[in-house]
């Protein structure tokens, strides 16, 4: 199954920031982890962790304790842990990780009409799978983005509760990425397409 396909059948993505809230999301429903923590000490055992419960985990380089935000961070997640895919702000980054084998998420922060402007030569330099848009919370401007670039997008960011999912999945994305344990629990259920 497609990383696309994956999120259709189970688009809450369960954004994890401490082991707490991995714990919670490996007994989830979520199909995909996203790490938002760890170090290069522990995140081969992070993501042991979540492939062991059977989920796809995805790394965020740009928030991994000792680790530079040079490319060579891809090669030592591909050395080290059995990650599914990568996630990164820096294109060069997410260029790595897809010519190392991993799926890649370019992370963007949509904050004014600039931002919004560089959408598509920002995608078009790193290539990602698909892109994750912040705040996630803005059904309108995801529609806008939606019909801007080919690549899947992810709404990541304030989404808070059901409604901010289902507005954003409505909107276009294929899926939501959140820290939210309740919307966690919509993950097989009543956001499922």
């Amino acid at each position: 199954m497609s990383l696309h396909q994956l999120l259709k059948k189970s688009p809450v993505v369960a954004a994890v920031k401490d082991a707490q809230s991995l714990e919670v999301a490996i007994a989830s429903d979520c199909a995909i982890v996203s790490v938002l923590f760890g170090t290069i000490c522990n995140i081969g055992r992070i993501v042991q962790q979540i492939k062991q419960a059977g989920k796809m985990a995805f790394v965020h380089v740009d928030l991994l304790e000792g680790s530079s935000n040079q490319e060579v961070v891809i090669n030592f997640l591909k050395i080290v842990t059995q990650a599914d895919g990568i996630i990164s702000t820096k294109p060069a980054m997410v260029k790595a990780a897809r010519q190392q084998g991993f799926y890649a998420i370019h992370r963007l922060f949509m904050l004014d009409s600039i931002s919004f402007n560089n959408i598509d030569k920002q995608v078009a330099q790193s290539q990602p799978d698909m892109v994750e848009i912040l705040p996630g919370c803005m059904p309108k401007v995801l529609g806008w983005i939606t019909d801007k670039i080919a690549q899947p997008v992810i709404a990541g960011g304030l989404v808070c509760d059901e409604e901010d999912a289902r507005l954003a999945l409505a909107a276009g994305a294929v899926a939501v990425s959140t820290t939210n344990h309740q919307v966690w629990q919509l993950a097989q259920g009543a956001l499922s397409r």
